[in-house]
């Protein structure tokens, strides 16, 4: 009887001593209330991957067990190649596919086996029911969305990452620093007080002989905004498209953002990013001078044309580009900013790879 008396006490004893499994709920950026039985170990991640990773801290790309490849592989891939370097398992990694081109297999995502799949809020949207169809194999589904480029759903997107991850220490002082840059940048923009300059974005992947998107909503339009400047695409395309030729020279614009990206297969692009060549860059935009008239353009007359990281709009280190823009625009408030610096930092302090390549050039 004591034998077993005691066997009963050291039973019970051993499930006290088991671990508590705490359950996750967040409210995700589509307003949905998501609750995971605890931390997931097993992720699905749609985008945002640096974001990601400079949340989740060491460890955090372990956990991720399949990837939407192409926004990152295609689109980024000096930065995917630098990323690879330390993280060679991402190359293996099942690919979902891409929602972009209508190539996410829900099919392939079940069968990865994730406890949690983290989605940008246009990967979402472009599911649709395929969303009910991964909850219904058991895979909840959470939206983050730093494409909207609003301050609170930069913050919200962050402090999710961290809650779903258990990493909301680090979520919280990452989203501290981004809300202390912007809103510091929202203060330089008003104390200076000049009048809007007038600023034309391209997206500079076609080369000089075609035009390419500029931004009336989001993207880029966003950061113009955001720090006083005057958009001339803003009322002429609804969200991204090209301007005509002749409006463009008929606005006078007095700083051209020439949007580039690591786009290795087009080749009169003006690459910027990881490992971007900076004669190349420079050579690159000089082109776009050549246009029939542009050589005219006050932009062009003052020295303002620039080159900007076009991955740089749509992340936690997004605001980087937008104090590069405002000191462009507002010189005198900005004088003690050194965007590039704020940049090297940023990846210093919260991502394993150092800064390596050109994101914010201005033309000589």
């Amino acid at each position: 009887m004591k034998q077993l008396i005691g066997l009963l006490a050291a039973l019970t004893i051993s499930a006290t001593a088991l671990p508590v499994l705490a359950e996750v709920t967040v409210t995700d950026l589509k307003g949905r209330t998501v609750t995971l039985a605890e931390h997931p170990d097993r992720v699905l991640l749609g985008f945002y991957y640096e974001d990601f990773i400079a949340i989740t801290g060491p460890g955090g790309i372990d956990k991720v067990v399949a990837l939407s490849r192409a926004p990152w592989a295609e689109w980024r891939p000096m930065q995917w190649a630098a990323y690879k370097a330390i993280y060679p398992q991402i190359d293996t990694l099942p690919d979902v596919g891409d929602t972009e081109t209508s190539t996410f297999s829900v099919e392939a995502a079940i069968a990865a086996t994730p406890d949690v799949a983290l989605l940008a809020g246009w990967q979402f949207d472009a599911l649709g029911e395929g969303v009910a169809q991964l909850e219904a194999a058991g895979i909840p589904v959470v939206v983050v969305d730093y494409n909207a480029q609003t301050l609170n759903a930069h913050l919200a997107s962050t402090r999710v990452i961290g809650a779903l991850m258990g990493t909301s220490d680090r979520a919280e002082k990452l989203a501290n620093l981004y809300e202390t840059m912007i809103t510091d940048t929202q203060k330089r923009v008003a104390a200076a007080g000049d009048a809007p300059k007038r600023v034309y974005v391209e997206l500079a992947k076609k080369g000089p002989s075609e035009v390419g998107n500029s931004y009336g909503k989001g993207m880029w339009a966003g950061t113009i905004d955001l720090v006083g400047g005057a958009n001339i695409a803003a009322g002429q395309v609804e969200n991204w498209g090209p301007l005509a030729p002749e409006y463009v020279l008929a606005q006078q614009p007095e700083v051209i953002l020439l949007a580039g990206s690591e786009w290795m297969a087009a080749p009169e692009a003006v690459r910027v990013g990881f490992k971007a060549d900076p004669t190349e860059v420079q050579d690159r935009m000089a082109a776009y001078l050549t246009r029939p008239g542009w050589a005219d353009l006050p932009a062009a007359q003052t020295g303002e044309v620039h080159a900007i990281y076009h991955g740089g709009a749509r992340s936690l280190s997004d605001f980087v580009f937008a104090r590069y823009l405002g000191k462009t625009l507002h010189p005198a408030t900005f004088a003690d900013v050194d965007p590039q610096a704020e940049l090297a930092a940023y990846y210093a302090d919260w991502l394993p790879i150092p800064l390596d390549g050109i994101f914010v050039q201005k033309l000589k």
